[in-house]
């Protein structure tokens, strides 16, 4: 039997990576009473258009990016991940309430980007912390484990919202107060959290910013380059919502419909982290890549509730495998001292384009049609999945 539990798909995942999954849960728990809502309350409340909602979420990630690569940094000067984790956390659930205030849309972006400060600040020390935490052997799965269980959360969240749109007759304001509620629960679990065991190679001084970056690996930036080249083509899921608005769909089959795409995420995302470790990342990343290529097809001629539905299944499977995997190939790519400025590297790379990426998505879909936004996706998707092909490393048959 304990062979059983060994052999499992458990096996591998440890007490740090399983606190971890909680507080992105009760997290994800809390942002997705609120995020599915945003581009809706946006166009629906407000009255802004799609190129307000491009901008509001472009500028969060881009502003969250800036800080990504400075906090991973600091994380391997230190050799602490927690701290960084626990302000993060802290900083995006005492935000949340706040939307309930924000009667304009300029007020809803200054909000988003506070918000996502907090995610700035414990991203890249999160993913090392997660690394630090397992056995290379299964990297994969650890990540996957986690964006499941952040996925988790997410549909709980998305849930919630759902059911307290039809109790609170769309009222949102309630609905972002409620929001912080399981805000602190993720705080709490964070606090048990304990610093992952720093081995020799990991005791190396960490020099400058400067001298870090330039020890990165060239194929390492190659794979940064492709994961921002389809980044800035990765509308997200609010172009979904609102192509799902556009065809004439409620707010809350729209919900429905975003719940449908994180339980697939939830599904797929531990799998997908597996198939990584087994056959490599390379070809499961491109897989995930041309995948949203074939959403962005696909949302070209959606036209009914019938016809969108697989989209947003295809759109969880295609977001499991880009988000869990992408963070483990980085890894592998890392020197184990320069794990934090690594990922924080990425996660600036990928979160700088998202501003530009989203204007240029909302400014097509205003001025020309909601189908150029989804061409314009198309063609990105295909650009990074070509890009991705020249990346060369000792893992693309696996770790």
């Amino acid at each position: 039997m304990n062979q059983n539990r060994k052999s499992g798909i458990f096996r591998g995942i440890t007490r740090n990576v399983f606190l971890l999954g909680l507080v992105s849960l009760f997290t994800d728990l809390s942002s997705q009473m609120v995020f599915p809502l945003i581009p809706l309350y946006l166009v629906s409340v407000l009255g802004a258009g799609a190129s307000v909602v491009g901008i509001v979420e472009g500028a969060a990630e881009t502003t969250a990016s800036l800080i990504r690569v400075f906090s991973g940094y600091w994380s391997d000067k230190i050799k602490m991940r927690k701290p960084f984790v626990l302000i993060g956390y802290s900083l995006s659930a005492m935000t949340k309430p706040l939307f309930a205030l924000a009667k304009v849309w300029p007020l809803v972006l200054v909000i988003r980007v506070i918000e996502r400060i907090g995610k700035g600040i414990r991203t890249a020390p999160r993913d090392a912390f997660v690394a630090e935490s397992v056995d290379q052997s299964v990297r994969g799965k650890a990540y996957g484990f986690h964006r499941a269980m952040d996925g988790l959360g997410s549909v709980m969240g998305a849930l919630l919202a759902f059911l307290l749109l039809s109790v609170t007759n769309s009222n949102y304001a309630q609905i972002f107060l409620f929001a912080g509620i399981p805000g602190i629960a993720a705080i709490i679990f964070g606090l048990f959290l304990k610093e992952p065991k720093v081995t020799e190679k990991q005791e190396v001084k960490v020099a400058s910013m400067r001298v870090s970056f330039k020890a990165l690996p060239s194929n390492l930036r190659l794979l940064i380059v492709a994961a921002a080249v389809f980044y800035m083509g990765h509308f997200g899921y609010a172009f979904l919502l609102l192509r799902a608005k556009d065809i004439g769909l409620t707010d809350q089959t729209a919900i429905l419909l975003y719940v449908l795409f994180y339980v697939v995420y939830v599904i797929t995302a531990i799998p997908a982290g597996m198939l990584s470790d087994r056959i490599g990342r390379k070809p499961v990343l491109i897989a995930g890549y041309l995948m949203f290529a074939v959403v962005s097809l696909s949302l070209i001629f959606a036209s009914s509730l019938y016809s969108i539905l697989p989209v947003f299944v295809l759109y969880g499977v295609s977001f499991a495998i880009f988000d869990s995997v992408q963070r483990a190939y980085v890894v592998d790519f890392a020197p184990e001292h320069l794990r934090g400025t690594t990922l924080g590297t990425f996660h600036t790379a990928i979160g700088l384009v998202a501003l530009p990426g989203g204007y240029i998505a909302g400014t097509l879909w205003d001025k020309i049609s909601p189908e150029t936004t989804f061409i314009y996706g198309l063609v990105l998707a295909i650009i990074s999945s070509l890009l991705l092909l020249s990346v060369k490393s000792k893992h693309d048959t696996g770790v």
